[in-house]
């Protein structure tokens, strides 16, 4: 508006100058330039009259001022016109490349032209004071609204940057060490704007654990069955292991074992185990009994519709039908004993001659048979002999 100003009134002071007989015009066309005493008065029949053409964009400047192709200029006066040539923009967008002309004497004047909104954080290369005397590919970016979520609280900003990491740098945001961003440092801006900063630090601690010793057996016919003669006692090893500790925010989000150091190997013991068999003699209700064996374990009892599975069972693994005086064992003392006879307290005399599953704590155990009709309900640890004579080979279990 203010070169309006100053063009129309610098028209009006040359209309009031005393009328000449020529209109002299300088026209300045790039490094090209054509002097004329006008036949007409308007720039549109001076450039004709010239044998100059102006393309859509092209401009007539007169004192830096757009001049219209049909303005009238006042006679008897001498002007310089000066034409300036569009150039051709392609602006380069993430949405795409668009092509405009313009004669505009910036870039930045060339892109207010149309309508474009500029921010501050927009990205624009060249910049916008580049003088527009020449074609230009313009790579533009806008500036996107970001949400930085960081050390408890929000950041807003404002990023026209390629990647998470370039637009945290703009924005005074640092990642420190091993800190970490989603989306990560290398993803291009997320399109809902949100970036999570994570701050990740590491604790290396050094974790002692000691390392069991385990047990040797060796046999020993000096030894009674059922004794046993520590040889060499076991000591317990230990190592050290360097653990490194990972926090995101404050919290422990891994825990890794890097290297383990065995300080102390651990010493295994050696025990002998008794195998000589001594027969010994026990007077019990209605007369003595002789047992190589006894042992401490755990009782429970069936009968053949109290087996533990849905329908009644009256056979047994050996074939004895199941009834008072027929014991069951697991199936490792079974194979080794079947067909030995047993003394149990307050249940009197039984053979081993059925499979059980056992107790589920893995102790030694023993199943008292019944018939249906005389069963009896056990629960609890007794004391099981085993009757003379012992087998040839005595059950690991039993030594």
């Amino acid at each position: 508006m203010k070169h309006i100003f100053w063009l129309l009134l610098t028209f009006t002071l040359v209309a009031c100058q005393p009328e000449s007989a020529n209109t002299n015009v300088l026209l300045l066309d790039g490094d090209q330039s054509i002097s004329l005493q006008a036949d007409s008065l308007t720039p549109a029949a001076i450039l004709a009259q010239a044998g100059l053409m102006l393309d859509p964009a092209d401009v007539i400047l007169f004192h830096g001022a757009i001049l219209p192709e049909d303005f009238s200029l006042p006679p008897g006066a001498t002007y310089i016109l000066q034409i300036r040539r569009a150039h051709t923009l392609t602006l380069v967008t993430p949405d795409g490349q668009t092509t405009l002309h313009s004669a505009a004497a910036s870039l930045g004047q060339a892109l207010a032209q149309t309508g474009l909104q500029l921010y501050a954080a927009d990205y624009i290369e060249p910049p916008l004071e580049t003088p527009l005397n020449t074609d230009l590919t313009v790579t533009y970016r806008p500036a996107q609204d970001l949400i930085v979520s960081v050390d408890g609280q929000t950041v807003s900003m404002k990023s026209s940057a390629q990647t998470v990491g370039q637009a945290l740098a703009q924005g005074g945001i640092a990642l420190l060490g091993l800190d970490k961003s989603l989306p990560v440092e290398s993803d291009p801006l997320p399109a809902n704007g949100q970036i999570k900063i994570y701050r990740v630090s590491e604790t290396v601690t050094l974790e002692q654990k000691s390392i069991p010793f385990s047990k040797k057996y060796e046999y020993s016919a000096e030894l009674a069955v059922g004794t046993q003669k520590i040889l060499q006692p076991g000591e317990v090893g230990f190592s050290v292991s360097r653990v490194r500790v990972r926090y995101e925010d404050g919290q422990e989000v891994s825990r890794t074992t890097e290297a383990e150091t065995v300080l102390r190997a651990p010493q295994d013991s050696l025990v002998s185990l008794g195998t000589q068999v001594t027969v010994q003699t026990l007077a019990v209700p209605g007369g003595q009994i002789q047992y190589w064996r006894a042992v401490q374990m755990y009782a429970t009892s069936y009968s053949p519709c109290r087996s533990g599975i849905s329908k009644c069972s009256y056979g047994t693994a050996s074939g004895i039908p199941v009834k008072q005086g027929v014991v069951a064992m697991t199936r490792a003392l079974f194979g080794q004993l079947v067909g030995t006879q047993v003394y149990v307290p307050g249940y009197g005399v039984g053979v081993i001659g059925d499979v059980g599953g056992g107790f589920p704590d893995g102790r030694l155990w023993i199943d008292l048979g019944y018939s249906d009709e005389d069963w009896q309900n056990w629960g609890g640890m007794v004391t099981v002999y085993f009757l003379a004579p012992a087998p040839a080979s005595i059950p690991a279990a039993l030594q």
